[in-house]
């Protein structure tokens, strides 16, 4: 006779299992994703305003005078921070060390980038300034696309998994230096000079051994502050001090993979949730269905939908059949198909773009995050039905969870 409990566990054996793997970072964006839309469209819709754009009473930083402009600038620094340490351990030790492991995904990342955007401005219209947003659906959000392979357990073979976080980290490299070369506001020279000098000091600071942690936190704050300042965006510093800490201090343990670690669950669990909450909450009551279809969201969802899975997948068949690159192993053109469609989810650095590209200008931004959110919502069922019908690997070892 089976126990009452033992029924209890195996009926939420299911959702347990979405958050203990590495679909739990997802599946959490994508229920912070509709609390924001409950949020904005409820009752407590003035309260979710004030809450993040109301004038704060006091700030240590003017410049930072609301929730919402602490939690972009601010916040996702930390995000920004843990992207970096990413970047530098797989250029070092991970799989874009060496020229064949990061061939095949840099030139989908670059296609998957270039094409989207193509399609972007191609529905805007050449002379529309509605082209300053033309980054938008270049970004792939890793958190989301990896939790659809999660929902999908060893049904997909671990091979595009991997294929698939490699991209989403060439295309992080991607949306930072896009950030930093195309959305700056008035470059401030002294501003700028003075966080050269910064990053100046952490980089001796690694040079010279200094093997604690605590000295590049101080002094990236000190780099985040001058960065803010100078017009560059704050988030940057995150990027940049993050390259400077240490592969291995003196007694051969990481530092940098010590402190991923440590960051990695905050970043995931904390700082992005809070960020999409802030920034995905729509009020939808006076948009018309021509709000809804015009040609920004449509330009955002096109870009996401169709030129993801069209640039990455049409470059992944070209480098195979010219030679250029080797396709995953163990995996059909279908499942293929079907991730490049899971790297048209754009959410936490499309909706963080879209904050930059239309500063000010509320209605383009709510416009830009339906496109966002219809686009990612289109691309994450779609990719998943295509897996889910087509993949079946039971003899794949299920991998390690991954952060994003």
């Amino acid at each position: 006779m089976v126990q009452p409990r033992s029924r209890i566990v195996r009926l939420i054996a299911p959702v347990r299992s979405l958050f203990v793997s590495d679909a739990s970072a997802g599946v959490l964006l994508i229920l912070v994703a509709a609390a924001a839309m409950l949020a904005a469209n409820s009752p407590l819709a003035g309260e979710y305003e004030a809450l993040f754009y109301g004038e704060l009473a006091w700030t240590p930083i003017a410049k930072l005078k609301d929730l919402h402009l602490w939690i972009n600038d601010g916040l996702m620094a930390i995000f920004f921070f843990v992207v970096g340490l990413e970047v530098k351990r797989e250029l070092i030790v991970g799989q874009l060390a060496s020229p064949e492991q990061r061939r095949l995904p840099v030139l989908a990342a670059i296609a998957g980038m270039a094409v989207p955007a193509i399609i972007f401005v191609i529905v805007v219209g050449m002379g529309s300034p509605l082209t300053r947003g033309w980054a938008i659906p270049a970004a792939t959000d890793i958190a989301f696309a990896m939790g659809v392979l999660g929902l999908l357990g060893n049904r997909v073979p671990a091979s595009l998994r991997l294929f698939l976080l490699t991209v989403a980290i060439v295309d992080d490299i991607g949306a930072v230096l896009v950030i930093a070369a195309f959305y700056t506001a008035g470059i401030k020279m002294m501003w700028l000079a003075a966080s050269v000098g910064v990053f100046a000091i952490m980089v001796g600071m690694n040079r010279f051994g200094v093997n604690r942690i605590w000295p590049f936190i101080l002094v990236a704050l000190v780099l985040w502050i001058c960065v803010l300042f100078s017009g560059v965006h704050a988030t940057i510093a995150g990027v940049v001090a993050a390259l400077t800490i240490p592969m291995r201090n003196s007694d051969g343990h990481s530092m940098l993979e010590k402190l991923e670690h440590g960051l990695a669950p905050w970043s995931a669990y904390l700082v992005v949730p809070v960020f999409g909450f802030a920034n995905a909450g729509v009020n939808l009551s006076g948009m018309t269905i021509n709000e809804v279809l015009a040609p920004l969201p449509l330009a955002i969802a096109a870009g996401l939908v169709i030129g993801k899975q069209l640039g990455i997948f049409g470059i992944i068949v070209a480098s195979v059949k010219l030679g250029i690159a080797k396709a995953p192993e163990r995996a059909n053109w279908i499942e293929i198909w079907g991730v490049t469609i899971l790297c048209g989810i754009g959410f936490t650095m499309s909706l963080f773009i879209s904050g930059l590209a239309f500063t000010g200008d509320r209605t383009l931004i709510d416009e830009a995050k339906i496109g966002i959110l219809g686009g990612s919502l289109i691309s994450a069922i779609l990719g998943y039905v295509i897996l889910r019908m087509t993949t079946s690997h039971p003899e794949e070892v299920e991998p390690e969870p991954v952060t994003p």
